[in-house]
């Protein structure tokens, strides 16, 4: 229709519609197709599919389809693909009315965002909707083949692809944004068809009439209209405001001020709010996806600093909802969260996207216990399968289903356990993986009561076992957000992996191979662990930001029991050396970190630890073992054992009996500070 021969608005409502008709440019086909739908023509097809590259104008265009929808006074359910959900009854419950109603119209924006729904649509949801009902759904991804080669589909799935808009059409189009006849042909140049780009370099031109007249087109230009926007910024409030923007995965006032708690976070607002590239929604704004890199990278260009301490920012005030938010808002939540670090390679190097093979998670059901089960026979040993349902017995809240949201097919399951201090003596009996954990546990940093070991002690999932995959990208996720959530009392958090290798490179600088490898039937697991208690997960985040490795568990001298063990063996061998001893490891712990003369402080905690060994019937031998081997002067072990009067073999397991508990009684003080005060006094 011709502007021409627009009718004269009877309310505010309609004089808005019409004015926005009056802006769209282009788009016939699709225009047509959906008049036609939605006057009822028989012929017409009831599900249209609109896709195209980022910036096309695909968003443009589902707008003025659901201006048409209420203009006939048809129910309409609009969903952005970007705040969908993992579940498809959550899709479902959203757009029942186009299940129930023959006159509703159920509309889906940015589709690509839950392309992996496709599948489930086109075979279980779309053949529901009511008789006379309409679906449209937009966004970057071609339809699936095996949708579009579907005979049955013929008659009822229309798909257009957009592409560029006309010389003609731009021309309109910068002319419906103020631009000069005079500059027209030059931005038109510079921005080709791209509705986007069009509407940047109009923006542009509008700030600085003229300013696009030099400027040529190239793979650039794009970046280059918006870095000419951001460098014309009100204020460096304002250009804050926009760090926020274009990193969070959408921007509400609330979030502005909890970012800027100093600045008027209703005006900031609504100055991002009509930037030429922000898209409105329901739940906030957020930089087109077309345009968000290049706002991002202008921005890390001229201020790096500035740009990551709005990261963190931006983190902690996502980790501050967390903590307070309900159990259901979790997984929205974390994925907020990384996606503030979805370049960052730790992070982006193991998340896949599959749209065939997308998945939600459920809680065990009784149904599900034999499935699992044979799944971990099948994948990992009849081993695996018994300590499955040995957990199942003991955690079953533990268990996570996973399901195709396509078929509703069970696919895998994982095992995120809770293991509390003390250590549960069955547990341990039973399984090599938790007894091991345990014993790196107990040997590094030990957990103390009130703490426990989280791991997620199996994730199956057959048809992509131990690779990065949509189960592990959303086990992690919930684990994260597990301990993002529980504050105090995790000491550890621990991966159990096979292939131990490959985990090892995907893992580097995020989490710390234990070195244990225990084994179960005839497969061999690595733990891969962080201890929360040194690293909280706040530091372990900022870590991921900065890309610096995560440090390794140790104890907090910064020393792990392997380490401090040796450092014990060779401060005794040299006992009788003062020159030695005054720069053994041991002076450098915290066994004597506050002592005003750490060598004698060191020399009286270990007689006492000696001498403790003495106290007990059980350990005497073990005692006059250590004093003939490193007190007496006995020039070799051989020697030792004849002063001590015992056969090698036996004196050989006495002293080592010695030295384990040595070492035990002068670890616990390291990590504690705990036992018996020493009075040198009293020793000398």
């Amino acid at each position: 229709m011709d502007n021409s021969e627009m009718p004269v608005a009877r309310s505010l409502a309609e004089r808005l519609r019409l004015a926005r008709a009056r802006a769209f440019v282009g788009r016939n086909d699709e225009l047509a197709a959906f008049e036609a739908a939605l006057r009822g023509d028989p012929t017409a097809a009831p599900v249209l599919y609109v896709h195209g590259p980022g910036g096309i104008g695909k968003s443009t265009l589902v707008r003025q389809l659901c201006d048409q929808v209420r203009h006939a006074g048809r129910p309409l359910i609009e969903i952005d693909g970007r705040f969908v959900g993992r579940s498809p009854a959550e899709f479902e419950h959203t757009a029942q009315p186009v299940l129930d109603r023959r006159d509703a119209v159920l509309v889906v924006d940015s589709f690509e965002h839950c392309q992996w729904l496709e599948a489930w649509l086109w075979q279980q949801f779309l053949p529901r909707i009511a008789d006379g009902a309409l679906v449209v759904l937009a966004g970057r991804q071609t339809p699936m083949t095996a949708w579009t080669s579907d005979p049955g589909w013929a008659d009822v799935l229309r798909v257009f692809e957009l592409g560029p808009l006309s010389e003609e059409q731009a021309r309109r189009l910068l002319t419906v944004n103020g631009v000069n006849a005079d500059n027209q042909e030059a931005l038109v140049r510079l921005a080709g068809g791209n509705p986007l780009a069009l509407s940047l370099a109009a923006a542009v031109d509008s700030a600085h009439p003229g300013a696009a007249l030099n400027w040529s087109s190239s793979a650039e230009t794009l970046r280059t209209l918006i870095a000419g926007l951001i460098g014309e910024v009100p204020s460096s409030t304002h250009r804050r405001a926009l760090e926020v923007a274009a990193q969070a995965h959408t921007t509400t006032e609330e979030l502005l001020h909890a970012a800027l708690p100093d600045e008027d976070a209703q005006t900031l607002f609504a100055w991002l709010r009509g930037l030429p590239f922000m898209e409105t929604t329901p739940r906030g704004i957020y930089p087109h996806d077309a345009a968000r890199e290049a706002v991002v990278a202008d921005l890390r260009w001229r201020a790096p600093q500035a740009f990551l301490a709005m990261k963190r920012k931006l983190t902690a005030e996502y980790l501050r909802v967390l903590r307070e938010a309900p159990t259901d808002q979790m997984a929205d939540l974390t994925r907020k969260i990384f996606y503030l670090f979805r370049e960052v390679k730790a992070i982006a190097k193991n998340q896949v996207w599959d749209r065939d093979g997308e998945v939600h998670d459920d809680p065990l059901r009784p149904e599900d216990v034999e499935t699992i089960v044979a799944m971990a026979a099948d994948v990992e040993g009849p081993e695996s399968a018994e300590l499955v349902r040995y957990w199942i017995g003991r955690q079953p809240e533990a268990f996570s289903v996973f399901r195709l949201i396509s078929t509703g097919r069970t696919v895998a399951f994982s095992t995120r356990l809770a293991l509390p201090f003390p250590p549960d003596a069955q547990d341990i009996a039973t399984d090599p993986v938790v007894a091991a954990a345990w014993e790196f546990c107990m040997s590094t940093a030990p957990a103390r009561p009130g703490e426990h070991i989280g791991m997620t002690r199996f994730c199956v999932y057959p048809e992509a076992h131990e690779v990065p995959s949509p189960v592990t990208n959303l086990n992690q996720s919930r684990a994260h957000a597990e301990v993002a959530r529980v504050g105090s009392g995790r000491a550890y958090g621990m991966l159990v992996f096979h292939d131990h290798e490959a985990w090892a490179e995907r893992l580097r600088g995020v989490m710390t191979d234990a070195g244990v490898r225990p084994t179960v039937g005839d497969r061999t697991y690595a733990l891969f662990v962080n201890d929360w208690r040194q690293v909280p997960f706040e530091t372990w985040i900022d870590h991921i930001i900065n890309e610096t490795d995560v440090p390794a568990p140790a104890a907090p001298s910064g020393t792990t029991r392997t380490a401090f063990d040796q450092a014990v063996r060779d401060a005794l061998q040299h006992w009788r050396s003062p020159r030695a001893f005054a720069v053994v490891d041991l002076l450098k712990t915290r066994l004597v970190a506050d002592s005003t003369d750490a060598v004698a402080d060191l020399r009286a905690l270990i007689e006492q630890a000696v001498g403790e060994v003495g106290h007990h019937t059980k350990t005497v031998k073990a005692h006059e073992a250590l004093v003939a081997t490193f007190f007496s002067g006995a020039p070799t072990q051989e020697a030792a054992a004849r002063r001590a009067g015992m056969a090698f073999s036996t004196y050989r397991r006495h002293l080592r009996q010695g030295l384990d508990q040595v070492c035990a009684s002068l670890w616990d003080i390291e990590l504690h500070g705990t036992g018996p005060r020493v009075n040198r006094t009293e020793q000398r």
